[in-house]
């Protein structure tokens, strides 16, 4: 029990002087439940309560600053093999035409989003069948890695639209429908018979297929010195 005490004693000094819970629990083997027990009564004054919250975004940063360093890694990365598979690429028309088209239409990755996966969307079926093509021919992804979710006003008619746009996606088809939220605007001129809402193309697990991508819109701008090495 006299231990236990010394320890209880030891723990409150050590929080009243604004050190963290794992802090205190790598210098007292006691259960973290312990901790959050003997503590309860403790009331911090501000600048303990602000050591903490310091202490709190520091590691955040550290985590993030590594996170960022991963990330910074795998987009490097993702450019070399992009050049590489550029020099082995036998279909390069369907190869600029697919990343060109992504370039117009697709989610691209940004700084504070560099997890974007790839989503390319389209009300020309012609269009969604191109890139379709590209991401079996060039891209080498199988069709159970493919979803294709139809966007639609709730005006339309999903029946339709959903029949017209399997009758393009084949063999894929349309796996989820969504309703948009604003009114469709009169001045269209795909309305009634002639509205088949949107397609989506959603690829699983594709963020570095996303990397690639920018790299091969870069590889393409250098090539035309449009930008600099």
């Amino acid at each position: 029990m006299v231990q236990i005490a010394g320890q209880k004693e030891k723990a409150i000094a050590l929080r009243k002087d604004g050190l963290s819970y794992q802090e205190i629990l790598s210098k007292i083997s006691v259960a973290k439940s312990t901790l959050s027990l003997w503590f309860k009564d403790i009331s911090l004054s501000k600048k303990q309560k602000q050591r903490l919250t310091e202490k709190r975004i520091k590691a955040a940063m550290r985590g993030g600053a590594k996170r960022r360093e991963q990330r910074l890694l795998a987009t490097q990365l993702s450019e070399r093999l992009a050049v590489e598979d550029f020099k082995r690429l036998e279909n390069r028309l369907l190869w600029l035409a697919g990343t060109m088209l992504y370039w117009a239409e697709g989610s691209k990755q940004k700084i504070n989003n560099v997890s974007q996966g790839v989503k390319f969307s389209n009300s020309d079926a012609m269009m969604i069948r191109l890139f379709l093509q590209w991401l079996k021919n060039i891209a080498n992804i199988p069709p159970e890695s493919i979803l294709c979710e139809l966007y639609i006003h709730r005006s339309g008619d999903v029946t339709q639209a959903t029949r017209y746009w399997n009758k393009h996606l084949a063999p894929l088809k349309i796996t989820a429908t969504y309703f948009k939220k604003n009114n469709i605007s009169t001045t269209r001129k795909n309305i009634g018979n002639a509205y088949n809402g949107l397609v989506t193309l959603r690829v699983r697990k594709s963020t570095n297929l996303n990397r690639k991508i920018t790299a091969w819109i870069s590889l393409f701008l250098r090539q035309q010195d449009i930008i600099g090495e």
